[in-house]
This record gives C-alpha cells, structure tokens and sequence, in this order.
C-alpha cells in the first residue's frame, strides 16, 4: 500500500499539475512540433495537435519503457471533462468489457462483450438518458468486435459480426432484441491466431463492398522470413504495393469484399493495426484508426487516423509516416521507399485509438457535422502516458486538416492509475455521443447542454 505521504503527493499532483496544463493550453490552443507529443498532463478539452512527418525523432532517441496502468474502480461524471456546452453522463454500467459500439437505424445500441464472446443489445430508454433495456443479442461467438447492419439503407435484413477468425450474419429486423435465427458464415477464414484479435466490418457507401480489417500478426514481423531476390521479385510481382508474407500474408491490411462474402482481396496494405473503421457520410471515404508500432522510443511512431486508399501502401514494417525507414528492417525494401502514403491525422504516439465514427446527428453545434471522433485506450508502453480520451479530428469538406482536438478527458488519476480506457464510440439516433470503456464496463454520453437548456 502507498504510504500516507505519497498518496498525498500523488493527489495533489493529479489535481494541480493537469490544472497548470490545462490553463497553458486553453482551447484553441494548437500544439506543434516538440509540443505536440506531451502527455496526459496537457490534455484539456479544446485543446489542438498538429504532428507532421517532420516533427518526428530519430528511433531510439527516448526508451521504450513497459509503463502498464492500473485500472482503479469506479470514476464519476465530474471527473470527466468536455469543450464548453457539452456534459458527460453515465448512459449504462454492469458490463462486460464493452468493446465496439455501434448504433441501429431504430436506435439500438448493439455492444460487443468481445471477451464474453457476445453482442449485447441496449434499447435506450424514453428520454434518451440511458439504457431502459438490456438483452444478449447474440452468444457463443469468437472474440466479437466489428458490427455492421446490411443493408446500410436504414432498412436493414442482417447484422453482420467480426469474429478474430471470421465474418458471420444474423438474420434481423428493426427492434431485434435478440437474433432471430442461427448465424450464417459469410468469410469462413481470417487471418488468426497471434498478434492482433480485433476485426472490423463495414459496408460502402453504395453498400456493394464489405470491408474488414486485419491487424498484424507482430509488432513489426519479426518471424517474417527473408526472401531471396528471386522469391521476392516474384512476391512483388504477383502481390499488391507492400503486401507482406509468411504468418503475415493478409494482416496489416484492409481487406474487401462483396457483402456475400465473395471476391476477397486486399484493399489496401502496411496499416499495422486498424482497429476502428468508419465510412465518411459526404464522401464515402474508408476511413481508419491505427496502432502503430512499439519499441522504437517515446516518441515514435504517431499513432494515425487516416483515408484508406485502394491499392495504397502505409509503409508497415518496413516504413512509417512516410519515407522513414524502420531500423529493424534497414535496407530490406528500397523499392517501397517512395511509395508509402502518409497518413492522414498524426497522432500521439502509444494513446491506441481504436473505435471510430463520423458524426451524423443533429444535436451538436453545425461545425460538429462530419467531424471524426475517435476512442483513444492509452498507452501502455510510453513512460508518461498518453491517450485515454476522445478526440476529434478536424475534418473540412470531407478532407482533414492533419488537427486534432481533445473532446472528453480525465480518465487518468494520476502517473500510475486511470479509471477508463474509452474504446468504441457511436453516435445515437437523438445526435448524442456515446462512447464505450473497458475498464469499468460503462457506456457514457455526451450531449450539447445549451441546445437541451434552450427548449
């Protein structure tokens, strides 16, 4: 147990040190360069970051330190803090490590208990406040994580979930409470195993493609084996930009295909971990939520939101952020070197974001319109932490700026503890935000207060 002393300390430190930071960075503020990377200490709702390729350090400037948070109970609304106009509450507790999170068209909220191997079902109650009603939709299944309904007309026939080694469909209909028949395999196989779990699943705008993504089977393919020059010229040949092999093949990747689970390719390659996808609701746009890769420092490399382009290569394990080589993989692959797109929304790196979502409603103030939101779970492996937020990236006619903001903070108590690792994050059919934490296994939303006070 920490002595009497310390604790002390470590109170007054988490509730003066974050206040210093907060007043240096007021909102509007946009931090740059050195300033951009910081930590939990300079977060504050409002709060901008714009990180560009040429911020970053050489690898292995700073050490990688194992930095894991104790999960501390409980946590309350006033403990949680969002941009002026906007409150925090409780919409729903009891369960079981909520994961992704994603809203029906009839305004049910479908919630995969990954670990528990199911997907849960939330009816809000009348006045949207929190959740009048709560059913297992679904059980039985393989670490759940991505939720689509197709199709994605606001008149949908199925619910199709992302199992770490599968796709499969439920038959349904608009208040579905509980799958109305037994699941329907739509891809028999993922990519499985070790290294990443989550899988996500998504439709197009037009609804004539399933997307869903695969994360690395390693930190940055160290089992990979080396090819000669033949077998890799031949590799390059017959394979999409920067594809990888071996334990590898079709991780790293977006994968595509028709919504009855035919014509399977790859989408796009050398995004590491894209946990969270969303489409954007003007452009269509793929868009996703990355975990880069470890052990290269502090400070490398930025975590990203980005546009996914077909037939585009984001430069995992050989590259990141552009041209910038990994170490681990020096000399290995000069012919990807200026082929590797660079994402769009650098950002801290090690914070892990992971769901993902555009905002649609009509609560929030009109500049809220198309802006991505995005659940950061925090790091684990950076010696002053980062992430543990929802953020905003700042998005104009459908194309980012390369900012973002913090939206909600103050999970984190102090160096070694927070109460909340925010994961999935959705908007409901009355404009309000929810989002999903795993530590506690709440859901909490997020409402525009002045709009509610002026009726």
């Amino acid at each position: 147990m920490m002595p009497p002393r310390l604790f002390l300390t470590a109170l007054l430190t988490a509730a003066i040190i974050p206040n210093v930071a907060a007043a240096q960075n007021a909102p509007g503020t946009v931090l740059t360069g050195k300033d951009a990377f910081g930590d939990w200490r300079a977060d504050a709702p409002g709060v901008r970051r714009h990180i560009s390729a040429k911020d970053l350090p050489a690898p292995f400037a700073s050490a990688s330190t194992r930095n894991k948070v104790e999960a501390t109970p409980g946590g309350s609304e006033g403990q949680l803090k969002a941009p002026a106009g906007f409150e925090v509450k409780l919409f729903a507790k009891g369960l079981s490590g909520p994961r992704m999170i994603r809203t029906a068209p009839n305004g049910d909220i479908f919630v995969a208990e990954s670990e528990a191997g199911r997907i849960r079902v939330l009816r809000p109650s009348a006045d949207g406040t929190g959740a009048g009603q709560m059913e297992i939709f679904a059980s039985g299944l393989q670490r759940p994580f991505g939720i689509a309904f197709y199709p994605n007309n606001g008149k949908p026939e199925w619910v199709y979930v992302a199992n770490t080694n599968s796709v499969v469909r439920f038959p349904y209909k608009d208040g579905d409470l509980k799958a109305r028949g037994d699941a329907e395999v739509i891809v028999a196989t993922l990519p499985s195993g070790r290294g990443h779990w989550t899988r996500d699943v998504i439709f197009s705008k037009d609804g004539s493609k399933m997307f869903v993504s695969v994360g690395s089977a390693s930190n940055v393919a160290e089992d990979m084996p080396k090819l000669d020059a033949a077998a890799l010229k031949k590799w390059i040949a017959e394979n999409p930009l920067g594809a990888a092999w071996g334990a590898e093949a079709e991780r790293a990747d977006v994968l595509v295909f028709d919504p009855q689970g035919k014509n399977r390719r790859i989408f796009a390659t050398g995004i590491r971990n894209c946990v969270g996808m969303d489409i954007h609701p003007a452009t269509g746009d793929l868009w996703c939520s990355t975990n880069e890769r470890d052990l290269l420092g502090d400070n490398l490399p930025p975590d990203y939101l980005t546009r996914v382009k077909e037939g585009a290569f984001y430069g995992w394990p050989w590259y990141y952020t552009g041209a910038h080589e990994d170490p681990r993989h020096k000399g290995e692959r000069p012919d990807l070197a200026g082929k590797v797109t660079v994402p769009d929304v650098l950002l801290q790196p090690h914070s892990a974001p992971l769901g993902m979502t555009f905002y649609n409603g009509g609560q929030f103030p009109a500049e809220y319109k198309g802006q991505a939101f995005a659940a950061s779970h925090g790091s684990w492996n950076r010696t002053t932490r980062t992430g543990y937020k929802i953020i905003r990236a700042i998005v104009k006619d459908g194309v980012p700026t390369g900012e973002y903001e913090d939206f909600v903070t103050g999970f984190v108590v102090d160096d070694a503890r927070a109460w909340g690792r925010p994961v999935g994050v959705t908007v409901a059919k009355d404009g309000s935000l929810l989002f999903s934490e795993d530590g506690n296994g709440t859901i909490w939303r997020v409402t525009y207060a002045q709009r509610a006070s002026a009726r």
